[in-house]
């Protein structure tokens, strides 16, 4: 007796269901997409901890409460270093999010593997390399080439896939 499984389409012989095949993971593209994107996701948890690490070594609270549980509320403050940490967090905030979105639109629109693990590559040194320029202060202009190196690749798969919206609306 044959019946059909609602999920996949496919029909199969008695209890026994075939293993489902996860087709997204099959697509190359796809795969280099989350080991770049994991790793970033990642990175901004660090640097997440190393905001929380700097705040304590500096005795810089945002809140009052955590403030009072540190010594008191005249460490209720802000720190340059703090303040570096944060603004380097919101700046991964800013560029990788979107590159999130990009990337994973970007893995369908089946694209040769080698350029498109090249644009997941440039974005996620190029944002490391931010980092590392925001975080130890390295000269000037190392970030802001970081920074305009990672936005290439967010670029060109943003044009690619308007195209393909614009190619087929």
């Amino acid at each position: 007796m044959h019946t059909r499984n609602p999920l996949l389409g496919q029909a199969f012989k008695g209890d026994r269901a075939p293993a489902p095949t996860n087709r997204m993971m099959d697509n190359e593209v796809f795969q280099s997409f989350l080991l770049y994107s994991t790793m970033l996701v990642i990175k901004m948890y660090l640097l997440a901890v190393i905001t929380g690490q700097v705040r304590l070594r500096k005795k810089a609270f945002a809140n009052p409460e955590d403030a009072l549980k540190h010594g008191g509320l005249q460490y209720c403050r802000t720190d340059p270093d703090v303040e570096r940490c944060r603004r380097a967090h919101w700046n991964d905030l800013e560029n990788i999010l979107p590159f999130l979105f990009l990337g994973s639109i970007y893995s369908f629109l089946d694209p040769n593997p080698f350029v498109a693990w090249l644009h997941f590559f440039i974005f996620f040194v190029g944002r490391i390399t931010h980092t590392i320029a925001y975080l130890l202060k390295l000269r000037a202009p190392i970030r802001s080439v970081a920074y305009t190196i990672a936005q290439l690749p967010c670029v060109s798969m943003a044009l690619q896939i308007l195209w393909e919206v614009i190619d087929i609306w």
